[in-house]
């Protein structure tokens, strides 16, 4: 995947351009050192916008081979003229004082020098290296990006796809950091090696002088017995590593066939809402094993209305969409409407469905210049016709509606009905294109018509006939 610089004669690297991302939709960054990256990247920038559009650049294939070098990454950009531009972000350098105090720390904790023998990078080197006074991720003022356009954005669209490419190299080999940071992996490896070795050298030299030792009497008891052993420790021992998640939610009990149930008691629902308890465990478990955990906030308590479309949405089956249906107060149409909008995006997706706003002026502008410049140029802009927070295309049965999380959520329209159609995106370019350019329907056989209820359990992005209902 990499090559050494010809022309450097440090542990400089190079990485041939990465292919073009095979979603807009996914997230941009896998690992946990690609997403530390663009959110450090993220916090030091002072134009969200020219962020975007790098990450476009950069999901699109715009980004050429990547120079990196302590200190450096530097690409070529393909932008609007025919010769790429130059596109170099400097990455400031750990000192050498640094340097001995990360090394020191590593020395010390056997299950990093053995995860880093091992080509591995744990995420907890981060937090034991910043306790260490050593800062392995860069701050708002590490980052200085430099390009030969005529842009002087902080960071100018060109070099924030530079910095974009990089965090896909994080999720590929996380030494790539180190190496900007100031030293190559070899480099690091053979100097961690050799003070490993010393301090064991060391530690027998002092056992063997040391003569033995004549046993003592044990201590008198005292009134707290467990003093003397905490007062022994420099420092408690880590905490034991978490449980790793389960890959879903266990099944709950069957009950549906009981057979002498308790009078007052429907074993239907006690049996969903045993499989909703489970599933919402494990979206608890998931969130509190998440490394931003501490700096999440409490999530909001869902209104009756919100809780059905979650329902019907994490239990797709008629018998659950009947059962709600029938004691929500909306039509079946609201709640298959309302269900697939859950599946995008949560309660913010749901508000889109349902809320009309009017998001400030300088917002819409932005989101029109950002449409403007991340449009291919081999494809007609199509018109857009405005209305509050929803643009319209003409023409087309589609239409984008802004949420107030920031996000263009896109909408097709069937009959005189719109539906949600995917999830949302910072990037209106991102998702009118996703959804004027659909992926190929598969060859499956066309299913039979079906119930409203069996259209609101159809996956997202598969469209059916529904029934027609009033709206704007």
């Amino acid at each position: 995947m990499s090559r050494r610089t010809p022309n450097y004669k440090g542990p400089g690297r190079i990485f041939e351009a990465l292919p073009p991302a095979k979603s807009s939709r996914a997230p941009f960054a896998e690992s946990w050192w690609g997403r530390e990256w663009l959110r450090a990247l993220e916090e030091s920038s002072l134009d969200s916008g020219r962020l975007q559009r790098g990450r476009t650049y950069a999901r699109s294939g715009a980004v050429g081979q990547l120079t990196v070098a302590p200190g450096s990454a530097a690409a070529p950009v393909k932008g609007s003229r025919p010769t790429p531009y130059h596109s170099t972000v400097l990455v400031k350098q750990l000192k050498d004082r640094q340097w001995d105090q990360l090394l020191d720390m590593i020395a010390e904790r056997a299950a990093h020098i053995a995860a880093l023998l091992d080509g591995e990078m744990p995420a907890a080197l981060a937090d034991d290296a910043a306790a260490a006074g050593v800062p392995l991720l860069p701050g708002p003022h590490d980052l200085d990006p430099q390009c030969s356009c005529p842009d002087w954005g902080y960071p100018c669209k060109h070099a924030a796809a530079v910095c974009y490419q990089l965090a896909r190299l994080l999720d590929r080999d996380p030494f790539v950091l180190l190496l900007l940071r100031g030293r190559g992996e070899r480099e690091l490896l053979d100097e961690l090696s050799r003070r490993n070795t010393a301090r064991a050298a060391t530690e027998s030299a002092a056992y063997a002088a040391t003569p033995a030792a004549v046993p003592a009497a044990p201590p008198a008891r005292t009134s707290n017995p467990a003093a003397a052993a905490f007062a022994s420790r420099t420092e408690l021992p880590p905490l034991p590593t978490p449980p790793p998640l389960p890959e879903r939610p266990g099944r709950g009990p069957a009950l549906v066939n009981t057979a002498a149930p308790e009078p007052g008691v429907d074993p239907a629902a006690l049996e969903l809402l045993a499989a909703d308890a489970a599933t919402r465990a494990h979206h608890l478990l998931a969130a509190a094993l998440s490394t931003h955990h501490a700096d999440t906030a409490l999530p909001v308590p869902l209104t009756e209305w919100q809780d059905a479309a979650r329902l019907t949405a994490t239990h797709p089956t008629l018998e659950v969409f009947a059962r709600i249906s029938s004691n929500c107060g909306r039509t079946p149409n609201e709640l298959a409407a309302a269900t697939r909008a859950w599946r995008h995006g949560g309660a913010v997706s749901l508000e889109v469905l349902e809320e009309a706003w009017t998001p400030p002026t300088a917002v819409l502008k932005r989101a029109r210049a950002t449409l403007k410049d991340d449009w291919p140029d081999d494809i007609p802009l199509p018109r857009l016709r405005t209305w509050r927070n929803r643009w319209t295309v003409e023409g087309h049965g589609v239409q984008l509606r802004y949420g107030r999380d920031g996000r263009w959520y896109p909408y097709t329209k069937d009959a005189t009905t719109w539906w949600p159609d995917g999830p949302g995106d910072p990037d209106p370019a991102v998702v009118l294109m996703s959804v004027l350019q659909p992926e190929p329907p598969s060859q499956a056989s066309t299913p039979p018509r079906v119930s409203e209820g069996q259209q609101a359990l159809a996956k997202p992005g598969v469209r059916r006939t529904r029934p027609p209902a009033p709206s704007r």
